[in-house]
């Protein structure tokens, strides 16, 4: 059975990552769109720009992170002097962190399942004079949503595991910040902390494989539900 620290641990990471998982949610699939169907100039540029935090080390995406929206941050600063919105050291820092490193895989993924999907439905589509936003909508987006889906399990289960990032841009503070990543960084510090390690290493293991089976489930949901139509 899990404490009541460890079911807090639990509960603070399933809402970072679900709410990191809707944060990039419309980001992802606007970048995927552009990267499958547009062509302009510097699109490679974007495309690096979209996979960066996939490339570059964690704790450097972090640091990044704690420049531009720390509490003298770039964007960090004047969002607290005017709003009182503050990112760095607390929980809505770790959603951040948590979208920014999942959003290339993310992204992938509907950009994947977008270019599955014959450029000639685009074509006759507009030929039936559908406009551009109402051919994404109606066309585009229910075509791909098991890339969708894929994508949100995919982002589901790098966000609940993210490490790096969050630490270096939100530290680890039990209560606010620990998620299970964290945690069981501290635990190994710990001696004798072996038991808490295991069991949040399994429910770990679980949310994840469970993210990735729900997917799956959505992805053989919606395919069987084109072949009936």
């Amino acid at each position: 059975m899990f404490n009541a620290d460890e079911l807090a641990i639990i509960t603070l990471s399933l809402r970072i990552a679900t709410l990191a998982v809707l944060c990039a949610l419309p980001f992802a699939i606007a970048a995927a769109y552009v990267l499958a169907r547009w062509q302009f100039r510097g699109k490679v540029l974007f495309d690096v720009l979209v996979h960066l935090p996939l490339l570059l080390p964690p704790v450097l995406t972090g640091y990044v992170l704690l420049l531009l929206l720390g509490r003298q941050g770039l964007v960090g600063q004047p969002l607290e002097q005017w709003f009182g919105i503050s990112f760095a050291f607390r929980w809505t820092g770790a959603v951040i962190a948590a979208a920014v490193m999942a959003f290339p895989l993310f992204v992938r993924s509907i950009r994947l399942s977008i270019e599955a999907i014959p450029v000639e439905i685009d074509e006759m589509a507009a030929s039936l004079g559908a406009r551009p936003w109402a051919k994404f909508w109606q066309v585009l987006l229910p075509l791909s949503l098991p890339g969708v889906a894929a994508g949100m399990a995919l982002a589901f289960a790098k966000a609940l595991g993210e490490f790096g990032a969050t630490i270096t841009f939100v530290s680890n503070i039990p209560g606010e910040s620990q998620t299970l990543s964290l945690a069981m960084h501290s635990l190994l510090q710990v001696p004798g902390s072996e038991g808490g390690i295991g069991r949040l290493a399994i429910i770990s293991v679980l949310l994840a494989v469970g993210a990735l089976l729900a997917s799956e489930w959505l992805v053989r949901r919606s395919a069987y539900r084109r072949s009936t139509e």
